[in-house]
């Protein structure tokens, strides 16, 4: 089985691959994701994956590289990291009592013999729906420090799990990795997953 590199620093990334029953070590690409095109998302996300994986590629000779970028949208806008408290409160007013979308880009390269042999490109795209959240809401969950580092202001597998009124599609997508897409993927280049 070939060494597979995770071309990101998040934490829940991990723990979704370690889930999957993958050995894996992580390697954070120095992508600068803000020159790719903001629009249309799908494109976005894609790139942005593809271009933290290929630079993480270049430092591997042999082994698989997973790369992944995940942006939430409402109507026109792309909703990243929120620079500060006010900006996640913001964010959360947008999304109070309405559906938005959370695309995942997924990007894996497989090297062998310092050469990419194989690259595979996809996104995958989830409705959240969000109830009312009143004023009071918005401020408490605030005021917990988790919507900071979060893309959209929310986790929806930690606090940010009460702001949800349902979802359709992937799950795992909103978290910030699509676990089976990527299992696919991962089984075009022989990967097993669940420690197989």
């Amino acid at each position: 089985m070939p060494e597979i590199i995770l071309a990101s620093a998040s934490p829940r990334r991990e723990e979704l691959l370690r889930l999957m029953g993958l050995r894996f070590r992580v390697l954070p690409s120095g992508f600068d994701e803000s020159g790719v095109p903001q629009w249309p998302p799908e494109k976005h996300v894609v790139e942005s994956a593809l271009g933290k994986a290929e630079d993480v590629a270049s430092r591997i000779p042999d082994g698989i590289i997973i790369g992944a970028d995940t942006v939430v949208v409402a109507d026109r806008h792309i909703l990243g990291k929120p620079e500060d408290e006010e900006d996640a409160r913001r964010m959360l007013r947008l999304l109070s009592g309405r559906s938005h979308y959370v695309y995942t880009g997924l990007c894996v390269i497989e090297r062998a013999g310092d050469r990419t042999a194989r690259r595979l490109k996809d996104h995958v795209r989830t409705e959240v729906r969000f109830g009312n959240l009143s004023d009071e809401i918005i401020s408490a969950y605030v005021a917990t420090g988790e919507p900071l580092d979060k893309a959209g202001a929310y986790g929806i597998q930690e606090r940010g799990c009460v702001l949800v009124e349902g979802i359709v599609g992937d799950y795992f997508n909103v978290v910030g990795l699509p676990v089976y897409r990527l299992s696919i993927m991962l089984a075009e280049l022989g990967v097993r997953v669940l420690g197989g």
